[in-house]
């Protein structure tokens, strides 16, 4: 839970908040996790091993001739990056996946229940402010 800002390091390194290290290491496979650049947001998710596994299970189900199993494969497997974090509790974020989040030094890391999402801070403000804005536009705020 919680927006964490960290630095990013001059070899691409930032650090997992500590409450995430935890967290990741309760899940089912451990410490790995997935890196991919998210599908809805100029961000990157990062994904604990069992939430990969969930979507393969769904994506297994769907018709693997149509265009959205082509499409979401692709996504999912196709750009992704397994890693585990370091002693330090670092991981290694590739380049393209900074230039598609826009992060070039400050890092907002942001937990989403199940997961976690890097940020460009000033981008996962706003991102915020959008979530907050439509429940309240839909008269439902938490």
């Amino acid at each position: 839970m919680g927006t964490h800002i960290n630095r990013l390091d001059a070899k691409g390194r930032i650090s997992i908040p500590a409450p995430f290290r935890v967290a990741l290491k309760a899940q089912p496979g451990g410490a790995t996790i997935l890196l991919r650049r998210s599908h809805l947001h100029p961000c990157v998710d990062v994904w604990p091993v069992a939430m990969l596994e969930k979507a393969a299970q769904r994506l297994a189900e769907m018709d693997p001739l149509s265009r959205a199993h082509e499409e979401i494969s692709a996504q999912i497997f196709g750009d992704s990056f397994p890693t585990e974090a370091d002693k330090e509790g670092r991981i290694v974020v590739p380049q393209r996946y900074l230039a598609y989040a826009g992060i070039t030094d400050a890092v907002a890391v942001t937990g989403r229940g199940l997961y976690f999402q890097l940020w460009e801070p000033a981008a996962g403000e706003r991102r915020i402010a959008a979530a907050y804005a439509a429940w309240s536009d839909a008269g439902a705020a938490p």
